[in-house]
């Protein structure tokens, strides 16, 4: 066994001398120490030894093994640093070749749209406002005017929880829980998520965002709606852009009013962005209904307010050309990435 081992050893020494790829040398790798090697069969023969042979054969089969480690790592290192040298040696680096730009994200065209709207308020003095989701039927609906035959409450339009907790229908939840927590005067805008049961197509999903805005004051008038409304269209769309206020009906504004703005695509002339009206729908608004100041705990005999409301998926499908609403929620890159 001895004379076996020495003859395994001279002979792997020897193919590792002449050895000149790592593929030969992962071939004599697996030839010596292999499963099925010659050295495998010699070891598998100690158990045919005496008990007093069998720890000096295993001392000396430890021997060689090492031996034959040492040498074949030796070698791999050998053959690796040709390698890497032959490489640099064949291989050129044109130093002025411009690198690999990483993608980078950037804000959604939804998010860019909330933030500039956001910052144009703020500008103008407004606050902003947060408020539950989950929210009552009160704050949803009653505190708001909203009578409890209204179709607004039919559960074909309203995520119900319970029959006193909804999923909220609009973010007009969050002008009431100020009114009545905040002091005077109020001026305040909330964005947020609202949920109505519509069926997803090209301009209605069941999960959107809005903004409602409110001011509570002394003296405050339609005229003061309409300037502040001005103004937030002309930041938003541009300096020529112009606005126009439709009479309407809403449960907690009285008057109430759309406010329209000229087609941004076309000029007002006609387009098929506006249906060839030259006008675009923006928004709902009005002065707060008294009864709702009263319901929040103001008298309404000394105080007024106006309120409004918009719907942000519209704005940023008008903003930027956007015809199919679904687009903004299905994150596909090609898409995003053009904003």
């Amino acid at each position: 066994m001895r004379d076996k081992l020495l003859e395994i050893k001279e002979k792997t020494l020897k193919n590792l001398e002449v050895t000149e790829s790592l593929k030969q040398l992962e071939e004599i790798r697996v030839e010596t120490f292999g499963k099925k090697s010659e050295l495998s069969s010699v070891l598998k023969g100690m158990s045919a030894l005496t008990p007093e042979e069998r720890p000096k054969m295993g001392q000396f089969a430890n021997e060689i093994r090492e031996a034959i480690e040492s040498a074949f790592n030796k070698v791999k290192t050998e053959l690796l640093n040709k390698e890497l040298e032959l490489k640099m040696s064949t291989e050129t680096i044109d130093i002025s070749m411009p690198g690999k730009k990483n993608a980078l994200g950037h804000k959604h065209p939804l998010t860019t749209v909330i933030d500039d709207i956001k910052n144009i308020f703020i500008g103008m003095g407004y606050e902003i406002e947060e408020g539950p989701e989950i929210e009552t039927d009160y704050y949803n609906f009653e505190a708001l005017n909203i009578p409890a035959d209204h179709p607004a409450k039919d559960e074909q339009d309203t995520f119900y929880i319970d029959g006193k907790f909804v999923l909220r229908t609009q973010t007009s939840n969050v002008q009431i829980r100020t009114m009545e927590n905040k002091p005077l005067p109020i001026k305040i805008i909330a964005p947020g998520r609202v949920y109505r049961s519509d069926q997803v197509d090209a301009t209605h999903s069941p999960v959107f965002h809005q903004l409602e805005g409110m001011v509570v004051d002394k003296d405050i008038t339609m005229g003061d709606l309409k300037g502040a409304l001005e103004v937030f269209a002309k930041e938003l769309f541009g300096k020529d852009i112009e606005v126009r206020f439709r009479p309407h009906h809403f449960p907690f504004t009285e008057p109430s009013a759309e406010m329209d703005v000229s087609c941004f695509a076309c000029g007002g002339s006609g387009c098929r962005v506006c249906q060839d009206t030259g006008w675009i729908e923006m928004l709902g608004c009005g002065m707060v209904h008294p009864e709702v100041l009263s319901r929040s705990g103001i008298d309404p005999t000394i105080y007024s307010g106006f309120a409004f409301g918009m719907g942000l998926e519209r704005v940023a499908m008008q903003r930027y050309g956007i015809l199919d609403l679904r687009l903004m929620y299905e994150n596909d890159v090609n898409f995003l990435s053009q904003f």
